[in-house]
């Protein structure tokens, strides 16, 4: 942690000195090469420009678009900072359009992303397919489905007639997902309280969990989590889970699949379960404070508090904040004591790839996330 603790706090410095303006603008055939975070796809410049603002650490942007010529990355989304806040360089070049995070537009709205896009594939992601009349009503499917993030739609053109008029369904995670969670004496974490879970169902639900128990096989994700109800929730998200099993001594949330049958065995320290559908699951989960827990990574910036629940307070009210982590005076390095780490991660629909091809029509669900 020491030296993870060193980096993000020199990050974090900076970031209070960051710019605080909005900047809406949008630099067409304009390219900020260099100090790239990650690349993401996006299938134009305003998903780009919000993946930006959703990510902890991106100030600004450069977005290859369609008409990209000069070889195949079209729809890259380059993450970028600078300790400035600001590019170093500014380049003129086609088929690029660059831009800035909205993180300091407030209210920053999360984007309702109602566009479709022709000729273009949301390759991967796929969890479910049906064949439908038009992309009008495969984005009804997908928006009346709540796992549903988006889709890719096959129209009656297409080369190969097996698949014409086919509905594509895929997911992302709209869950805050920890990236990593670990055990670190003198550190608190936990959750903003008005963190978005799930979508809002009507009928309430409380879930089904089994103590001590464990569900050999059949694993098809692993993630980290803070709890058996942070990994109950991500498999009530996720569309191919039917039941998961946690374990609390290294936080490992074990998402498996088999709709056939579930074979339970006793096991101390483990955490199986069902997920929820179709109904509100209970979010009390959210509310813990982790004593000795780190949530590692993904930090938007640290402020000095006098307490974890001064922390907790400040994640809650600031709507970039998803979770925390606070280094109370028990840690071993007096050096870091009283930082509030405000953390986040992307929840936005994501695609994993997006592609050129012919006679597909691809797009979001019509929900607002």
């Amino acid at each position: 942690m020491e030296t993870y603790f060193i980096l993000v706090g020199l990050l974090s410095i900076c970031s209070l000195s960051f710019s605080q303006e909005c900047n809406l603008q949008l630099l067409e055939n304009v390219d900020f090469p260099g100090t790239d975070i990650t690349f993401l796809y996006s299938p134009d410049v305003e998903h780009c420009q919000h993946l930006c603002t959703q990510h902890p650490s991106c100030l600004f942007f450069s977005f290859l678009r369609a008409d990209w010529t000069r070889d195949n990355r079209n729809f890259y989304c380059y993450l970028k900072s600078t300790p400035s806040g600001e590019p170093t360089v500014r380049t003129p070049i086609l088929g690029i359009t660059s831009g800035f995070s909205l993180k300091q537009c407030y209210p920053y709205i999360n984007p309702c992303l109602s566009q479709v896009y022709q000729n273009v594939d949301f390759f991967g992601a796929d969890y479910r397919a049906l064949f439908t009349a038009d992309y009008e009503e495969c984005q009804r499917a997908c928006t009346k489905d709540p796992a549903c993030q988006f889709f890719t739609f096959v129209n009656g053109d297409f080369t190969s007639e097996k698949i014409r008029f086919k509905c594509h369904l895929k997911f992302s995670w709209a869950v805050p997902r920890t990236p990593i969670v670990e055990t670190k004496p003198g550190v608190v974490s936990g959750f903003s309280h008005k963190t978005q879970i799930t979508q809002n169902f009507p009928t309430a639900c409380e879930g089904k969990l089994f103590p001590s128990t464990t569900i050999p096989g059949n694993d098809i994700v692993v993630l980290p989590a803070a709890s058996p109800g942070h990994c109950q929730t991500l498999c009530s998200t996720y569309p191919l889970c039917t039941y998961f099993s946690y374990v609390s001594n290294n936080f490992t949330c074990y998402l498996k699949n088999n709709a056939n049958e579930m074979v339970t065995t006793a096991k101390e320290g483990v955490t199986s379960g069902i997920p929820a559908r179709f109904c509100q699951l209970d979010d009390d989960w959210v509310k813990v404070a982790h004593e000795g827990i780190d949530f590692r990574g993904s930090d938007i910036r640290f402020e000095l508090m006098d307490d974890a629940n001064a922390c907790e307070r400040t994640c809650t009210e600031d709507p970039n904040c998803q979770f925390y982590s606070y280094v109370g005076e028990r840690f071993s390095d007096r050096f870091y004591w009283r930082r509030c780490y405000l953390k986040r991660v992307i929840t936005m629909p994501a695609p994993p790839k997006v592609t050129k091809l012919a006679n597909v029509v691809s797009g979001f669900t019509q929900n607002c996330v």
